[in-house]
């Protein structure tokens, strides 16, 4: 066979295979942080095809759990509290051939944009904050907001909103703003479209206390109950109906929902340790209020408000019954 006809052979094998390969994108949901001095496997370094999202996430395989929880829109929002920055997710870093520069304050962003979420391909894998991903916390990622912070994110079509934390980076394509997690995107009503246009509004603690609306199943004035942090086994709830003596309380949160709410104070007896008043559930105008007392004084009351703020992130607050 002479050289020329092994010559057309060749080509015409070339353009065979380039015209039988179909033209996809590759996602990268997420780049590593380090953390000592080597590298951790975020929630997202592994590379995938992308392909139109069927009721789910962005990414081929990506979508919910087969055992997700059934009581998921009680799951609580996040509520900033101060946490100092990660010592190395904030750093510069670079993604697909771009530098960003990460933000080392929070409370002064404000971005539109699209919105996608991550879900079980990448539940259980490190985060870039080194934290393990909980498809079921109210968590997000950011390509340049601190880490860890909170950002209040509102689906402009139907004007849901839900308060994450920031623990993670990405997204870096198809010019999404951010990634939420599977439970924040569900209370958001963007599961099954995959994305939605969302606003993004950064928080501090101290705005958050003073502004956060009041919203059905998500807490009042209290932290964060992330699902994916050991709870202790909650002792049987007492639900307080009647005023005995003095009815100074503490109030450190309220919920539509009891059941979270016995969630949440199992997680503040967590939190206290050991503590010489009592964790008790009041009910009154349909909430569900996680208190502590009672106090002698409003004045004492203040006081353990004072010692409480550093344990939990927030200062509770005076609630007579």
């Amino acid at each position: 066979m002479s050289k020329q006809i092994i010559a057309v052979l060749l080509a015409s094998l070339v353009l065979s295979a380039c015209g039988s390969t179909s033209q996809r994108k590759v996602e990268t949901r997420s780049a590593p942080a380090p953390i000592e001095n080597r590298s951790v496997g975020v929630a997202a370094t592994t590379a995938a095809v992308v392909e139109a999202p069927v009721g789910g996430g962005y990414l081929s395989g990506d979508g919910p759990g087969a055992n997700a929880p059934t009581d998921i829109e009680t799951i609580p929002d996040a509520v900033p509290r101060n946490e100092p920055l990660h010592r190395y997710a904030n750093r510069p870093y670079v993604a697909l051939g771009k530098t960003y520069t990460p933000q080392k304050t929070a409370g002064n962003f404000r971005e539109r944009g699209i919105a996608s979420w991550y879900g079980k391909k990448f539940h259980g894998q490190r985060t870039s904050s080194g934290e393990v991903y909980d498809m079921y916390g109210m968590t997000a990622a950011h390509p340049t907001l601190p880490i860890p912070s909170y950002v209040r994110v509102t689906n402009v079509a139907n004007d849901k909103s839900v308060v994450v934390r920031v623990n993670d980076r990405g997204p870096f394509l198809h010019e999404r703003v951010i990634d939420l997690s599977y439970t924040a995107a569900h209370k958001l009503g963007i599961v099954g479209a995959g994305s939605a246009e969302v606003t993004i509004e950064s928080l501090s603690a101290s705005e958050h206390l003073a502004t956060a609306p009041v919203k059905k199943s998500a807490p009042v004035e209290s932290r964060p109950l992330a699902s994916s942090e050991p709870v202790t086994e909650a002792q049987p709830a007492k639900i307080i109906t009647t005023t005995r003596g003095s009815n100074i309380y503490l109030q450190l949160g309220a919920f539509k929902s009891t059941q979270a709410a016995e969630s949440f104070m199992a997680k503040m007896r967590s939190e206290l340790g050991s503590v010489d008043k009592e964790l008790s559930l009041f009910v009154k105008d349909g909430l569900t209020r996680v208190h502590i007392g009672p106090y002698k004084t409003q004045d004492a009351a203040r006081s353990s408000a004072v010692e409480m703020q550093d344990k939990l992130g927030f200062k509770p607050m005076v609630n007579l019954h």
